[in-house]
């Protein structure tokens, strides 16, 4: 029986005894549930029912929900209408640093795997080759990828690389990061970059890849970038947004 199936029943949950005193009952089960969360279950895992909940631990059902609504106002859990309360994905964390997906995926100690949906080598669209410095009709090199943390999907990109610095890319191990290929392998590390981020819906493809309702907001950011003055990647990426979030300071601007 695995752990999601033992939690399910209430046998694996931590024996403890909830006690009258200065920490109300609530908050004893919510840190309980915590553990149980961190120490046996795995994101998308059901959390045991309410019921179980309450016989286990000599609480209210009023108890309960409380304990359940303050983790699902903190992210921990998620609710499913009419299938129950699942452990949460914790999404990605971008401070806008320049960094790969890969380099981005190891930070929060999960680990980035990407499959290959499409790539060749053709006439890139009239605007990149612009960026690129191009004729119109270069051909450039185009690689299309669905990339998972864990397992997971998080986000598909769609990038154009400029074949007159990297013209045989593709025959890289480009399942990992292409950043520390245009690095190692070309000597033109990304050094700079400019990012576009605007909100769109899933179509029914993407819905599919990402494993969202079609329809289902995602974060669409176009990335433009250099290695010194050269233009090397043109990528779109789309992101799901519960997997996903991006984190900047701002500062008061002295015009104001």
């Amino acid at each position: 029986m695995s752990a999601a199936e033992r939690s399910e029943d209430g046998s694996s949950l931590p024996h403890r005894v909830l006690t009258d005193g200065p920490k109300p009952k609530h908050q004893q089960l919510r840190e309980i549930l915590e553990e149980l969360c961190t120490t046996q279950l795995q994101p998308g895992d059901m959390l045991p029912g309410e019921r179980v909940l309450e016989e286990t631990y000599g609480v209210s059902r009023i108890t309960v929900r409380r304990a359940i609504g303050d983790l699902v106002a903190s992210g921990r859990l998620k609710r499913a209408r009419g299938k129950g309360t699942f452990v949460a994905h914790a999404p990605l964390v971008s401070r806008l640093h320049l960094a790969s997906f890969s380099a981005e995926m190891a930070a929060q100690n999960l680990v980035a795997t990407s499959r290959i949906l499409s790539s060749s080598r053709g006439a890139a669209p009239d605007e990149i080759a612009e960026f690129f410095g191009t004729e119109r009709g270069t051909q450039h090199i185009t690689l299309r990828r669905l990339r998972l943390g864990n397992n997971r999907p998080y986000a598909i990109d769609h990038g154009w690389y400029n074949a007159v610095y990297a013209p045989d890319l593709l025959e890289n191990d480009v399942y990992n990061s292409v950043y520390a290929i245009l690095d190692r392998v070309y000597t033109v590390p990304v050094t700079h970059a400019e990012q576009t981020v605007t909100a769109v819906a899933a179509d029914e493809d993407t819905a599919k890849l990402l494993d969202v309702p079609t329809g289902a907001p995602l974060l669409r950011i176009l990335r433009q970038s250099m290695s010194g003055e050269k233009p090397i990647e043109w990528c779109v990426s789309v992101y799901r947004t519960d997997r996903y979030s991006l984190k900047t300071m701002v500062t008061r601007s002295e015009d104001l």
